[in-house]
């Protein structure tokens, strides 16, 4: 099978899970000699520093013709079997799935985020989850007056627009063969949001390394993230301050990191911040953890944080909220609390940190979970059953 793999990948400001994932995904392709095709996109490269960028980057979201005749080429030179999307926005647009079907090829989309359903792209509105925008039938207005992306009309009005102008003529169902959503709980808000339920199929993430089970921990506790509101870091920190004698260790970044570093030396509080690491460090941090937070105020997609803590044996503490109570079964692979409550996640952590016993029985059925249902081999045959009955549907849409 060849398959052309398209992602547009995040600013290098504020990288995204769904870099790595789709990195992973590649490899996983090519280790199982699939033919791949990249088709790559940087947002870095977006201009926005005048008004004619702004205007030019508005209107190729909404559609973008170099896009479709720049793919139109890509197919017509290698060919492909599947085309799978991952992220597509700003540079790709909806014009891309056109291009496909205007050449007989099928079209696969993993559904990272809810921007096909909500210009925001997290169902979240004033540090709340949000989810005025999913009724199918209507434009999304809601999005215009909360100004929901950048916090700026002019900048969710095209957003509002790439949705209502798809949802309305039919074209994310017309145009796509098979949506990945990674948990039931996402599926559940894009069939609100008029996806066709037929075309969506839950595959959720998986651990592109090899992790080995460890039960040797040191006296920390880690978070894993983006340093901004709806990650919850905010909450966790000021949780911290009723911590003594365990050290959390922040990975990650954000514009948070100035803020929160003053308010860790004004209550003295055991916090070490290490930045963005690579996946080697990072997995090493996780593995030696007593615990791992997910303090998470909005809908994750599929954290493959959370994969790296089932894969090494460190129990996850998380918020009970959209699909990581799906993905945590409470007290059996870890533990939920809930979301913006201090004092229910002090009372979490010390008492997980307190029971050993507990610990290592959660650590131990999270990696029988990680095993039986986020394996490479178990991944990879899914998504090659999506690419088939993507196929199979294109060839049926077409008679």
């Amino acid at each position: 099978m060849k398959v052309l793999l398209a992602h547009c990948y995040y600013r290098s400001s504020a990288p995204s899970g769904e870099d790595s994932v789709f990195r992973s995904e590649k490899e996983l392709l090519e280790i199982n000699k699939v033919e791949v095709i990249p088709y790559e996109k940087y947002n870095d490269d977006v201009k926005i520093s005048t008004i004619f960028d702004s205007v030019n980057t508005a209107i190729n979201t909404i559609w973008s013709s170099s896009s479709y005749s720049e793919l139109v080429g890509l197919i017509k030179k290698h060919s492909p079997d599947v085309v799978h999307f991952h992220n597509t926005f700003p540079q790709l647009s909806p014009s891309v799935y056109k291009a496909c079907y205007d050449n007989n090829v099928a079209v696969v989309q993993t559904l990272h985020n809810y921007r096909l359903v909500c210009p925001g792209g997290m169902l979240l509105r004033n540090a709340n989850s949000c989810e005025l925008c999913l009724d199918g039938s209507k434009f999304p207005t809601p999005s215009i007056k909360h100004k929901c992306y950048r916090n700026s009309i002019t900048a969710t009005l095209p957003l509002a627009l790439m949705i209502a102008r798809n949802r309305f003529n039919g074209a994310y169902n017309k145009y796509v063969n098979r949506y990945i959503a990674l948990t039931q709980f996402a599926k559940d808000r894009f069939i609100r949001g008029a996806l066709l339920e037929s075309k969506l199929t839950i595959k959720p993430n998986f651990l592109g390394v090899n992790t080995e089970l460890c039960v040797e921990k040191e006296n920390y506790v880690v978070f894993v993230g983006r340093l901004s509101e709806e990650k919850g870091i905010k909450t966790l920190i000021h949780a911290w301050s009723e911590i003594n004698n365990v050290k959390l260790k922040v990975l990650g970044d954000g514009h948070l990191r100035e803020s929160l570093e003053e308010e860790v030396r004004a209550k003295k509080s055991n916090v070490e911040f290490l930045g963005f690491c690579s996946q080697q460090e990072l997995l090493e941090v996780i593995k030696r953890a007593s615990l791992q937070i997910i303090p998470s105020e909005c809908y994750e997609g599929f954290p493959v944080s959370v994969l790296e803590a089932f894969s090494c044996g460190t129990p996850v503490i998380a918020s009970c909220l959209g699909s990581l109570q799906e993905i945590i079964d409470d007290e059996e692979t870890g533990v939920l609390f809930e979301p913006k409550n201090e004092k229910d996640l002090v009372e979490k952590i010390k008492g997980l940190l307190a029971d050993t016993a507990k610990r290592t029985r959660l650590a131990l059925n999270a990696r029988s979970v990680f095993d039986k249902k986020y394996s490479q081999d178990i991944n990879f045959k899914i998504l090659m059953d999506i690419y088939n009955d993507a196929i199979s549907d294109m060839k049926n849409s077409k008679h």
